[in-house]
């Protein structure tokens, strides 16, 4: 069955919704420059140009053309969302601004950050992800190790900060790195689903990408917990600096010691993983010397 689609226009910026929305009070933020909708989460996002600055909005209650879901259902999600973003404020998170409740739903609107999310899969889907010249990855694959390693430095200086802060990830994933090339920064975005400890996987297969996924993210019931995420760390290494899902030391660029660092973090044997993510960080900083 065809979805039925109507067009909207913002400041001049077409996009496509299943009915009409209210976006009046996006006026008082700006001018609408960019408008990302082909999210399938529920969310709608716009670039904003403010007076002298420029936001990153993530709006629900509108019914976008990828979401199957109840809007109220994206509203909660995203409030709780915003509580994320500020029980873990970190200089390596993208920085939230403000909530706003509208007549039709609710924004967090978070400070703009000029870089590339290094997995824009419907920009550029595989194969295109791994060989087209303008896509993020494969330019960020390309860069210097050092440049890599920096990157990896400032991810794994963020997860500390989640687990010390009484938090897990979930749903982490390279779409959840957005890297400044002009600059060399490096930040974390789309922290949505991070979640309180304890806590467990209550779905079987959870949110998330295989390539970063754990064993215990498919198993119903299991712990998600600091050696979880010590694996989507380790993954992490492999998609920036190795052969991704693919994980032999041949295809790894930054030398022996971080390789057998990086593979004892992704043991499918929870047992042989480190124990913390402060643990793997403890041990990736030693191989670096």
């Amino acid at each position: 069955m065809a979805v039925r689609a109507v067009e909207v226009s913002i400041d001049g910026i077409r996009f496509v919704l299943r009915r009409e929305h209210d976006f009046t009070w996006l006026r008082e933020l700006g001018r609408v420059f960019r408008v990302f909708d082909q999210q399938d989460s529920g969310n709608l996002s716009f670039g904003v140009q403010g007076r002298d600055r420029r936001f990153f909005v993530k709006y629900a209650g509108a019914e976008t053309i990828h979401y199957g879901g109840r809007p109220e259902e994206a509203v909660s999600r995203l409030r709780h969302a915003a509580g994320v973003y500020e029980a873990l404020r970190h200089p390596n998170l993208v920085n939230l601004l403000a909530r706003i409740d509208t007549p039709g739903g609710f924004a967090a609107v978070f400070e703009w950050f000029d870089g590339e999310d290094l997995h824009p899969h419907r920009a550029f889907p595989a194969p295109l992800k791994y060989t087209h010249p303008d896509s993020p990855y494969f330019r960020f694959r390309r860069l210097p190790v050092a440049r890599r390693l920096a990157a990896m430095d400032a991810i794994l200086d963020f997860h500390c900060h989640v687990e010390a802060s009484g938090y897990v990830a979930v749903d982490f994933y390279d779409g959840s790195i957005m890297y400044g090339f002009s600059t060399g920064e490096t930040m974390i975005c789309d922290i949505d689903l991070y979640q309180r400890k304890p806590y467990y996987n209550t779905m079987g297969r959870m949110y998330g990408s295989s390539r970063f996924m754990s064993p215990e993210e498919f198993t119903l019931g299991a712990v998600i917990d600091g050696r979880t995420n010590v694996f989507n760390m380790g993954a992490a290494a492999f998609v920036l600096l190795g052969g991704a899902k693919d994980r032999p030391a041949a295809k790894w660029e930054a030398g022996k010691a971080l390789f057998e660092v990086a593979a004892r973090a992704v043991s499918t044997e929870r047992s042989l993983r480190h124990a913390s993510v402060a643990g793997l960080k403890e041990a990736w900083d030693q191989a670096m010397k």
